[in-house]
């Protein structure tokens, strides 16, 4: 696997067996940063910024079979709008403890902890990162969420991140060649 780190015949099997890529959302999809615009009537607009990159690599996960998602503790009108710009199939916004929503995303698919990644940052995503079977923590996570990983992308947050693990599962399962001619803008 050209351009990755050396990846381990034990990374490599668990990489291989996904078929549900789950994602948190601040601090892993995006770079964690929220900006609120202050309007006159005193609401605010949230501004989410993320990265091209990570979104051809959902596109090639969505292409290749995968099933996408996400679990996050916040609301927002620019995710859900992302989300299904991606065709993410589970989408779980106000979650402030993510278990439920996991266990709920292992029924609808009907797979078992083994065929699901999980790419997480902080402490509410460590409990999920034990149970799934590849846990990928950004390469900007905090050290908890390192320790508990599988694999750490070199990658930071919102910066292609995510495109590196699709790209780590994609080439584990051996399609990664076949999926550059299938792209698709």
């Amino acid at each position: 696997m050209a351009g990755f780190p050396k990846i381990s015949p034990a990374l490599k099997r668990r990489a291989a067996q996904i078929k549900v890529l789950l994602m948190d959302v601040d601090g892993s999809m995006t770079d964690g940063g929220v900006i609120l615009l202050s309007q006159t009537d005193e609401t605010a607009l949230e501004i989410k910024r993320f990265d091209a990159h990570d979104g051809q690599g959902l596109t090639l996960a969505q292409t290749a079979g995968l099933r996408t998602g996400c679990i996050t503790g916040r609301e927002s009108s620019a995710l859900l709008r992302r989300a299904r710009e991606m065709k993410m199939e589970f989408i779980y916004m106000k979650q402030p403890l993510k278990m439920p929503a996991y266990e709920e995303i292992l029924q609808k698919a009907g797979v078992s902890d083994s065929a699901v990644a999980y790419i997480g940052d902080d402490l509410p995503d460590i409990p999920l990162m034990r149970r799934a079977g590849l846990a990928v923590a950004v390469g900007d996570a905090v050290p908890e969420v390192k320790q508990v990983a599988h694999y750490t992308t070199k990658a930071l947050a919102g910066h292609g991140a995510i495109r590196e693990a699709v790209e780590l599962v994609l080439k584990s399962k051996g399609i990664w060649k076949a999926m550059i001619d299938k792209a698709r803008a």
